[in-house]
């Protein structure tokens, strides 16, 4: 189904501010949205989504279209039963959702679950759904039940299969920023690269750079921890690393889109005081793995909130120099936790690969080195 009537089919249901997480699955349905509606949010996590809905709906009577990947409904469950159903407030939303990991249809491993409990989640949270295919054309009927269960409070959802939604416009994002992502994680590897050095990898793009990174080093996969799934959490899991094993140097490489999606997570670091974890945002402004959308990042000051919060040492670095500088530094002054913000372009290679490794084989790769 093209984008642009599948936007009108929305509106016809009185969806006219669209909020959400991006996710690549609905990339058509996203590049439409910003090509087409200046009402438009990006949020940091599913579940902040869904309270913006909650706004919007009390605002105006109109539900608002909250969109994300089938894993963010993890994030927006507890809003969904405590401040969305019928039981609680009965404020209505439409939920557009990209089925990823749909049984029969292959993807990456974090997917699998997720993607089998996706619709019995739907059920268990009482939200009607239709499941949007590429022969999907006609949802009149739809259109007509899901009103009926919006007008009464009930929000409802449009669950789409990969490839069922297309487009003719694509959303070009940029950055001006000297360094790719790539590179600033050859640079890192390169200085931290000693026995005592354990990284910890946002979920994405990062992660798989990071294996091909340490394939063409030849060192294998036991210094890394590959966060494949849960977006967000990467810090929290290299600072139990951290306090568990302090005479190691724990790095976490992270992303702007996840240390904004549960920005908490940098408080509690500042308050433990890890000294031997280093925690290094790559900035692109962007949730470059699943399209590029933009997020609030250009507003914001990481480096001083870092400090803010508890930090020992913050820095902001633009260049490959200064990046190099400061990993060398690193080596003399121990003290943690620091914060290094690396500001970053949105380039990747098209032919970037993915990890050849399950998961488990990773985790049992790690623990073997950290005894």
């Amino acid at each position: 189904m093209n984008a642009d009537k599948f936007l009108d089919i929305i509106e016809d249901l009185g969806g006219s501010m669209y909020i959400g997480v991006p996710d690549s699955l609905l990339s058509p349905f996203i590049d439409t949205v910003v090509s087409k509606s200046a009402r438009h949010i990006v949020a940091a996590n599913e579940g902040a989504a869904v309270g913006l809905a909650a706004g919007h709906y009390l605002a105006t009577s109109k539900p608002a279209v909250v969109y994300m990947q089938n894993s963010g409904l993890g994030n927006a469950v507890n809003p969904i039963c405590s401040l969305l159903h019928k039981k609680v407030y009965q404020i209505p939303a439409i939920f557009v959702i990209g089925w990823r990991g749909e049984p029969g249809v292959k993807d990456e491993p974090q997917h699998v679950f997720q993607g089998e409990i996706t619709l019995k989640l739907l059920d268990m949270l009482e939200i009607p759904y239709i499941v949007v295919s590429k022969d999907c054309d006609d949802l009149s009927e739809t259109v007509e039940f899901f009103r009926m269960f919006l007008k009464n409070g009930q929000s409802v959802a449009f669950v789409i299969q990969k490839d069922a939604l297309t487009a003719e416009v694509k959303v070009e994002y940029g950055s001006d920023a000297e360094l790719s992502r790539e590179e600033t994680l050859e640079t890192i590897l390169e200085a931290g690269g000693t026995e005592n050095d354990i990284f910890v990898c946002t979920t994405g793009k990062l992660s798989r750079e990071v294996f091909e990174i340490r394939e063409k080093q030849g060192i294998g996969h036991g210094f890394d921890f590959l966060t494949v799934g849960s977006m967000g959490h990467s810090l929290m899991i290299a600072l139990g690393i951290a306090q568990a094993k302090p005479e190691k140097r724990v790095f976490c490489l992270d992303g702007d889109g996840a240390v904004l999606m549960h920005m908490g997570s940098l408080a509690v670091t500042g308050a433990n005081k890890p000294a031997n974890l280093v925690h290094i945002m790559i900035n692109n402004g962007a949730h470059e793995t699943v399209g590029g959308l933009p997020t609030p990042s250009a507003h914001i000051s990481f480096a001083q909130t870092a400090k803010t919060l508890g930090y020992t040492k913050t820095v902001r670095v633009t260049s490959k120099e200064q990046l190099s500088e400061v990993m060398q530094a690193l080596r003399a002054d121990a003290a943690g936790p620091v914060f290094i913000e690396v500001m970053c372009n949105l380039k990747s290679r098209s032919d970037l690969g993915r990890p050849t490794i399950a998961p488990g084989e990773n985790k049992l790769a790690l623990m073997e080195n950290l005894k």
